[in-house]
């Protein structure tokens, strides 16, 4: 079997890749960008910039299985929502005791880095305006799922997931709950996000705080 050729050489490359066809596919009109950190960030940067529009996280957090946390029985997201993959928790029969001090763990964590990444500065509104939930790829589409689902509640006009590689099955918006899914990129067979970047060294918290500062400058030097 041959060995995939990496479609990117980094996050800001593929966040310039999904920026140029995002900004041709969206009308005018007031979008924000949110980013799902850490990876997310650095694509969702090069998104903002081509778009000319503010830049935010969106954080979600995965909610392990106990003794196989890589397997997810669901996520949590900004806002208090908490999305379940029911037949697993059926399949496994977890008590929903142990699903709620799952859910309070996560929850603590989300707070803590939603405080750690936003430096004190408040949430983006996003009522009313077209929202680009960005991330570095799409494996199993549970955390934006999640996000889309959080963001809902949060009335925007438009719910856009832009992702620069995704499996082709996953690209349904339907799936995602949202209106619309970008992406430049649905490769089969797909494995995973990390093999289609040259570079998928982890994104520390230092550089998701530095982006998000340049994107506010830049969004403050835009202003009359």
């Amino acid at each position: 079997m041959t060995h995939a050729q990496p479609l990117f050489r980094d996050r800001s490359h593929a966040g310039r890749v999904l920026g140029e066809l995002v900004s041709k596919e969206l009308q005018d009109g007031e979008v924000v960008v949110l980013a799902l950190p850490r990876g997310g960030v650095p694509v969702g940067f090069e998104v903002a910039r081509a778009l000319r529009a503010p830049l935010d996280v969106f954080l979600v957090r995965k909610l392990g299985v106990p003794g196989q946390e890589e397997l997810a029985l669901g996520a949590i997201a900004s806002g208090g929502v908490r999305v379940l993959n029911r037949a697993l928790v059926k399949e496994l029969r977890l008590p929903s005791q142990n699903i709620d001090e799952i859910t309070e763990h996560e929850v603590r964590e989300l707070e803590r880095r939603e405080h750690l990444y936003r430096q004190g500065f408040p949430a983006l509104d996003v009522a009313g305006r077209t929202v680009v939930l960005v991330d570095d790829g799409l494996a199993t589409g549970a955390s934006l799922k999640a996000a889309a689902e959080a963001v809902r509640t949060r009335h925007p006009k438009e719910i856009i997931v832009a992702v620069p590689v995704a499996p082709g099955e996953l690209e349904s918006a339907k799936l995602l709950h949202a209106d619309r899914v970008i992406c430049p990129f649905t490769p089969e067979p797909f494995i995973a996000v990390g093999i289609w970047y040259e570079n998928f060294a982890q994104t520390t918290d230092n550089e998701v705080k530095s982006l998000l500062k340049q994107a506010r400058e830049a969004v403050t030097a835009r202003k009359p």
